[in-house]
């Protein structure tokens, strides 16, 4: 008897550590703000305190949030059984992870460095200090996307056949200034998350097509990029990203269409259509057998709930609940070496039209 779909059955949060450890968190950027506490508290985590450099910029967070603002990287690092939190630019990941005690449990802010090359560095630390450290790719953990996947890992949409990501908005680039000058933008801090989450969902690819760009309204290295994935003969993936569509909202998208052999999705990444204040996520599949469209109803957003799932994966594999650690950075490095070829193929020259006879 063939299963009755049901889009409420779908799992879309991850199970809560039962005895939840304190969080330390490195970095009060606007992500500690706007994702990492309001996650921690909904999820009842406790949160310590935090180290930023910018002492006002830190104190000022953690009087917002209640916690400790500590004098120096070596105190927050000294912090008894703590879970450490990487909210930090890329090129201070490997610093902070030399403080860290030895087989201590870390959330790593993504890209897991700057580089393949800083990436391989932090692979390295964290092998040598037998850390339990993954990389906060917490898409995967969005409640869209976990239902997303039960449904494909239940045959609802057949053999996936067919990803598209398709993004057209105006993305604030200036809530970052950390990105001022870097030489890396588009594909190492913002569609290395559909990267990751599409090796998750259809495995390693063979390799990369990609062109990324900047645009000549501003000086952001690269806002807009093209991508095809190669998985062969049989699946066809492409990104189409362009983050500097802004003529209002009409318009504008930031979705995911993906088609099956049996069965489609139909995803809206919300957050990015207003960030940091949002529109809904949606989710929407036509199962296998089925003849219309049924909308998912959603527990939760991307931002904040994702980050919750992602640290309760991590809390509950540093504590022996979970058996794997999703994204931790032996995977992680993959996602990087990704990253790395889509920027390797931006780089090199495209082939050239025959000239005319």
């Amino acid at each position: 008897m063939t299963e009755r779909f049901d889009p409420t059955s779908l799992k879309q949060s991850w199970p809560m550590p039962s005895s939840p450890r304190r969080i330390v968190t490195f970095g009060a950027g606007s992500i500690v703000g706007d994702a990492h506490f309001p996650a921690y508290r909904k999820a009842g985590f406790p949160v310590a305190g935090l180290y930023d450099p910018d002492r006002a910029k830190a104190e000022k967070l953690a009087a917002d949030w209640d916690v400790t603002a500590y004098a120096s990287a070596e105190e927050a690092a000294s912090v008894p059984g703590a879970i450490f939190d990487l909210a930090t630019p890329p090129q201070a990941h490997a610093a902070v992870l030399r403080l860290l005690p030895d087989a201590a449990a870390v959330l790593i802010q993504k890209p897991m460095g700057s580089d393949l090359e800083a990436a391989t560095e932090i692979l390295k630390i964290c092998r040598a200090k037998k850390l339990k450290a993954a990389v906060n790719f917490q898409l995967r953990f969005a409640p869209m996307m976990l239902a997303l996947k039960d449904a494909i890992n239940r045959g609802w949409l057949g053999e996936v056949v067919d990803f598209d990501a398709w993004l057209a908005l105006a993305t604030p680039w200036h809530m970052w200034p950390f990105l001022k000058g870097l030489p890396r933008i588009e594909i190492a801090m913002h569609s290395i998350h559909y990267l990751d989450l599409i090796r998750q969902l259809l495995g390693d690819p063979k390799g990369v097509h990609a062109k990324s760009i900047g645009h000549p309204g501003h000086d952001v290295a690269q806002t807009r990029t093209s991508a095809i994935l190669d998985y062969g003969d049989r699946v066809r993936c492409a990104l189409s990203i362009n983050h500097d569509h802004d003529f209002g909202r009409k318009y504008q998208a930031c979705e995911f269409r993906i088609c099956g052999t049996e069965g489609a999705a139909y995803l809206q990444l919300g957050v990015n259509l207003d960030y940091p204040r949002g529109e809904p996520d949606i989710l929407e599949i036509r199962p296998r057998g089925g003849d219309s469209w049924i909308p998912v109803p959603l527990e939760g957003a991307w931002f904040p709930d994702a980050f919750v799932g992602r640290m309760a994966n991590l809390q509950r594999f540093a504590s022996g609940e979970d058996a794997e650690l999703v994204s931790s950075v032996e995977d992680a490095w993959i996602t990087m070496a990704l990253v790395e070829a889509a920027y390797q193929s931006s780089s090199a020259p495209a082939t050239p039209l025959h000239e005319r006879p």
